[in-house]
């Protein structure tokens, strides 16, 4: 299987993604710069965190009108799994691949620890690899992590089983009810606050994060291979 690391000026977390599946999961990977008018060889793409073009306007809005980011939707269109970490969910947001937007934190403060979450749906093909219910350590890294939505897509999160990730036990950024990360209706495309990425070895700290991308390539290889 083959991935696709975007790279935005400013991301900053696009070399952790890329060790996370070149040196961890085994996989093929290539950093693709903003400017880019074909992701066709890509069977994945990767939208990492950071702060693409320094956050202004808003988290996410100018990366959004980069070449890429039609690239990006054609891909979701097509079925290929689309996974946005942080600043990445913020971009997706922000082109309307999926529901709702990132505020502020609740606090007004940026902050970089390891949080608990739960996860409330192993039936995507992000988190087969996990069980229903299960708890994992991943860590965060946002200052605009508070996700809110109103009541009718909140309703329809629920209706569709579409909130994959929450936080458990401690809320770190005040989101709407405790949520950490949703896919979108068709199930192809994830967009979570915490970092997978940086999960993916117990010298980081916790290798809960790579069961998601072994959930990935799990699901590619039943259809593809």
């Amino acid at each position: 299987m083959k991935f696709a690391v975007l790279v935005f000026p400013g991301s900053n977390c696009d070399i952790d993604m890329y060790h996370a599946i070149k040196d961890e999961l085994g996989e093929e990977v290539e950093y693709v710069w903003h400017d880019a008018t074909d992701l066709s060889e890509f069977d994945g793409i990767l939208v990492p965190g950071g702060f693409s073009y320094g956050d202004y306007l808003r988290c996410g809005a100018m990366a959004n009108q980069s070449n890429v980011m039609a690239e990006v939707k054609k891909c979701a269109e097509a079925g290929k799994p689309v996974l946005g970490v942080c600043n990445g969910f913020q971009i997706l947001t922000e082109a309307g691949l999926l529901p709702g937007a990132l505020l502020r934190n609740k606090n007004l403060k940026f902050m970089c620890r390891q949080v608990q979450l739960k996860v409330e749906n192993n039936n995507t093909l992000f988190t087969n690899q996990y069980e229903q219910g299960q708890l994992i350590n991943i860590p965060i890294a946002h200052g605009e992590g508070n996700y809110f939505c109103d009541e009718e897509t909140l309703a329809n999160l629920k209706a569709n089983n579409q909130i994959v990730f929450t936080y458990s036990g401690e809320n770190p950024n005040g989101s709407l009810e405790d949520i950490a990360g949703i896919i979108n209706e068709r199930g192809n495309v994830l967009g979570m606050m915490p970092h997978p990425e940086r999960a993916v070895s117990d010298l980081l700290g916790s290798s809960d994060g790579l069961a998601l991308f072994k959930s990935i390539v799990k699901q590619w290889r039943e259809l593809h291979v």
